[in-house]
Formats: C-alpha cells, structure tokens, sequence
C-alpha cells in the first residue's frame, strides 16, 4: 500500500500548487466517427527524418495500411523533426519531413501531434504556430488537447516538461521552455486540467497519448515522473491505455491494474 500512496501523494502536492490559479482550459476538437460509430486510426513517432531512416518506406506503407483501413485520421506521439526541432514556421524541413513525405492519399487527413524533447530542442513555439496549418492544414500541433471521435476521447499529454533532466542536466542541447517555465507551476496545472477533463468524459474508451515511455523494457526505461505524477490520474479516471514514442521499438506492457496497458510505438 505505501508504494501506491506515493505517487497520489505527490500528485495532491502538485494539484495543491495549482489551487487557485486560472489556467485556460483545454482545447477540444470534435472529429466524429464514421457512419457506423467505427473509427480507423494510425499512430506514427519519432519520424522527422526527410525521408531517410527507412521514414519514406514507412510513410509508403502507412498509405497502404491507410487506405485499406479507410483511417479517419492520424496520431503522432512526438519528435516530429530532427534532429533539433524547427528552426521557426519557414523551416524547409517542414515540407521535407511531413508535406513531402506522406503523400498518399489515405494520409490526407487530420494529423494530431504533441511535441517530443527532440522538438523542444527547435523552435517549439514554431510547431504549435497556425502558419503550419496554412502550409499544410494536415497538421494539428498543441501541448496538450483533447480529440473527442464519439466512441473514444483521446488526451494528448505535453510529456517532455515532466522529465526533470532536461531541465537540470542538458548537456549540450538548449530547449525552448517558453510558455512552460517555471516546470512546477506547469505540470500542476496541466494534472489539474487533464484530471478535470477526463472526469468529464463520457466517452466509451479514454485513451491518453504522449510522448514519453511510462514502462518500457528498452533503451530509454520507466519515465519515474511521469510514474509519479501522471500514472495516478491516468488510473484514477479509468484511462484504458497509454500510447507513447521515445524508445524505437514495439512494445505492448499489460498491467493488472486499471490502466490495462502501456503502448510503445516505433515509427521506423
């Protein structure tokens, strides 16, 4: 029992810091289901690549898949250009990593995305700018938000804040915490907004995304924070899975509690 009062305690003492204080409230899109109530989606991470690392081949193969499964629209869990970011909305390797890349017909639909660390490490202010979605409408990029489709409400969560080394131990890279600093006041509000909205929810399936591992057997292991703070809100308001990027690699981690599983994907 003290091992699974910890975590709730912290996040209380998160929730505590954000009592009183007026955050704005998450952006809702509506993207209703097809016809029949059905919904057909891919989940992509860790892709930015200008078509190299195998990326064209995959892109090739989710057109493919895409098609066949009439897909309403797509999820990226973040890292969506590297290996630094964008350098600002007029960066070239927008249209090389993402307008050049998936062409094929089934992947002209809504993309939604939060940003990985590699994306934090650019111009992060540039990914979430409506400029891209003049260049490219496809393109749906905010920190956090919430995608109600009817049958399932998706929480997109900003990951990359709660990872204290990126803000103590950066070595060499520089990331863009503009509009998120200072990181406690940050992740207080956003527990308190997520936690709010999922309370809400009707929905029959709740699904949270982000891009950061919760479990993992690979490289990069459990995310201690998000374990911490953001796995006792996940349980408590009956999140069915988490889908998650960082480790390249396929994983699907079952747990006996109510969350029933954590999703890893691997783009490439």
């Amino acid at each position: 029992m003290a091992r699974s009062r910890a975590p709730m305690a912290a996040f209380l003492a998160l929730l505590a810091v954000a009592a009183g204080v007026a955050a704005a409230e998450l952006t809702r899109v509506e993207h209703p289901a097809k016809n029949d109530g059905s919904l057909s989606l891919l989940v992509v991470g860790d892709w930015g690549r200008k078509g190299n690392y195998n990326q064209s081949r995959v892109a090739e193969q989710m057109g493919k898949i895409g098609e066949k499964l009439d897909i309403d629209f797509v999820v990226s869990t973040g890292d969506n250009f590297y290996e630094n970011g964008l350098t600002g909305v007029h960066d070239q390797q927008f249209e090389e990593s993402f307008t050049n890349i998936y062409t094929a017909k089934s992947l002209q639909k809504p993309w939604y995305l939060v940003l990985g660390n590699h994306d934090y490490r650019g111009d992060a202010l540039a990914q979430l700018s409506p400029v891209l979605q003049k260049l490219d409408e496809r393109f749906f990029c905010m920190r956090s938000f919430i995608v109600n489709a009817e049958i399932v409400d998706i929480f997109f969560i900003d990951t990359t804040p709660f990872q204290l080394k990126y803000w103590t131990h950066p070595k060499d890279s520089h990331y863009d915490w503009r509009e998120v600093a200072p990181r406690e006041t940050y992740i207080a509000d956003l527990l308190k907004d997520m936690d709010k909205e999922m309370k809400k929810s009707t929905a029959k399936w709740k699904i949270a995304i982000g891009h950061h591992t919760m479990r993992s057997v690979s490289d990069h292991g459990d995310t201690k924070e998000l374990l911490q703070l953001l796995l006792p809100v996940l349980k408590v308001n009956g999140i069915d899975f988490y889908i998650n990027g960082h480790d390249h690699c396929l994983e699907h981690i079952s747990s006996k509690d109510r969350l029933t599983s954590f999703d890893i994907n691997r783009s490439f």
